[in-house]
């Protein structure tokens, strides 16, 4: 888990972003020192919770095994994903992300709604690293 990015699990679920406060531009992700805005010079960054669910904005799939530093195993079949890019109008930002397990491209259009869940970034004996994942809203894992 990268700290500060999400917070809590099921339901509860939900990225983490910062806010300027004298622009009111949001980051994710999220922004501590300064604000990326190029007409702004503040560094005054609030944290807030993002919307759980927004309009996808682009989809693909992805059939080749990305090079490091993403983590996998080399010695298991190569395994396709789905990245989305769902827009949150409330924070007038898009955000990617993997799409949850199960989900494909034929299963995504865009305009449609999708809200975030937790996921797994990968795992091994030791330790669990967990992401966030998009989905298609109202449906269950």
């Amino acid at each position: 888990m990268v700290a500060g990015w999400f917070e809590g699990d099921g339901d509860g679920f939900r990225l983490l972003g910062t806010r300027c406060a004298s622009c009111a531009s949001v980051f994710f992700p999220r922004e501590d020192h300064y604000c990326r805005n190029p007409a702004c010079a503040s560094g005054e960054l609030e944290e807030i919770r993002l919307s759980r669910r927004g309009r996808v904005w682009s989809f693909t799939d992805s059939r080749y095994r990305p090079p490091s530093p993403y983590v996998s195993d080399p010695e298991l079949p190569w395994q396709p994903y789905v990245l989305i890019a769902v827009e949150l109008a409330a924070e007038r930002i898009v955000v990617l992300g993997q799409a949850a397990p199960g989900v494909t491209v034929a299963d995504l259009a865009v305009g449609m709604e999708a809200e975030v869940v937790p996921g797994v970034l990968h795992e091994d004996a030791a330790t669990t690293w967990t992401t966030w994942h998009w989905r298609p809203a109202g449906v269950r894992a």
